[in-house]
């Protein structure tokens, strides 16, 4: 089996870049020039996947807008010359095969991904939250995928966050296998948002997953959760019963663009390696009476 296919979920409200994302989806939020969901597309495509789904919702129109041509537009880039942001413009609607889902109801991750059924079928694909943004020499999917054709199995990408911020994520619970660096996990149970001295481990769940298309039948048969929602957690945890799931720590520096904070240490980060902002910008920086 290869994977072939990505997941996009993009129907959540953004609340917690409110009011900003009141009238704009927050994956179309710009770190430093480019939406957030354009970074996430653009691994996907550096990792070999050109075929895409996004699961969309009410308000989301301009995620669809940005992935598609917009003649009006490169017309006048055209006609004043500026090849370059023509080339970029046109790159964008170019670069991947997209297909949207709505989700009608925002009911989970889980939920957002089952309605991705029929576009996915009856194969292995890869999930890609825009909450995440990872920037790695070979990319965070590509480094998952090439585990997948040796392991055949659900992957779930990890890494080491520090004991007091662990009850905001997914944490597992399992062992390392042996031959791998101490970076890939059998998975023993998924436990969602624990406190801190009841965490199995410091190694949370990040925004990226390969799943077996078993997920599938097993998101229909996962019971709802807190706010009448399917979580992906918990059914991964029933597809503990039925196959092997892997977790991955990944090579490469993650940065939570769903928190403000984040989000703004990403802006500071990617903008200081731009060849054409990073030294002004790094002047003005120092200039700062911090």
């Amino acid at each position: 089996m290869r994977i072939t296919k990505a997941v996009f979920p993009a129907a959540g409200l953004g609340t917690r870049f409110l009011p900003a994302t009141k009238a704009q989806p927050k994956e179309m939020l710009p770190l430093v020039d480019k939406p957030l969901i354009q970074y996430v597309i653009e691994e996907a495509v550096a990792s070999g996947i050109r075929n895409v789904t996004i699961i969309t919702g009410r308000g989301k129109n301009a995620i669809e807008d940005h992935f598609d041509v917009s003649y009006e537009l490169e017309r006048v880039l055209e006609a004043r010359g500026k090849e370059e942001q023509l080339n970029e413009v046109r790159q964008i609607s170019n670069m991947i095969s997209v297909t949207y889902v709505r989700q009608k109801e925002a009911l989970g991750l889980g939920h957002a991904i089952l309605v991705s059924r029929d576009a996915i079928g009856n194969e292995p694909f890869a999930v890609m939250l825009g909450d995440d943004i990872i920037d790695a020499p070979v990319p965070c999917l590509k480094q998952m995928m090439d585990l997948f054709e040796k392991v055949q199995a659900s992957i779930i990408a990890t890494c080491e966050v520090p004991r007091s911020e662990i009850s905001q994520y997914g944490v597992i619970r399992g062992y390392p296998v042996d031959g791998f660096n101490n970076r890939v996990y059998r998975v023993e149970d998924v436990v969602e948002k624990p406190l801190a001295d009841e965490a199995p481990s410091n190694l949370a769940i990040i925004g990226r997953y390969i799943l077996t298309p078993q997920i599938f039948s097993v998101l229909e048969n996962t019971r709802t959760g807190r706010g009448g929602e399917i979580q992906l957690t918990d059914a991964i945890r029933l597809l503990l019963d039925q196959q092997p799931v892997y977790a991955y720590m990944f090579e490469g520096t993650r940065y939570d663009a769903g928190d403000k904070l984040g989000f703004l240490k990403a802006t500071v980060e990617f903008a200081l390696r731009r060849d054409d902002l990073g030294r002004e910008f790094r002047q003005y920086l120092k200039s700062l009476k911090l």
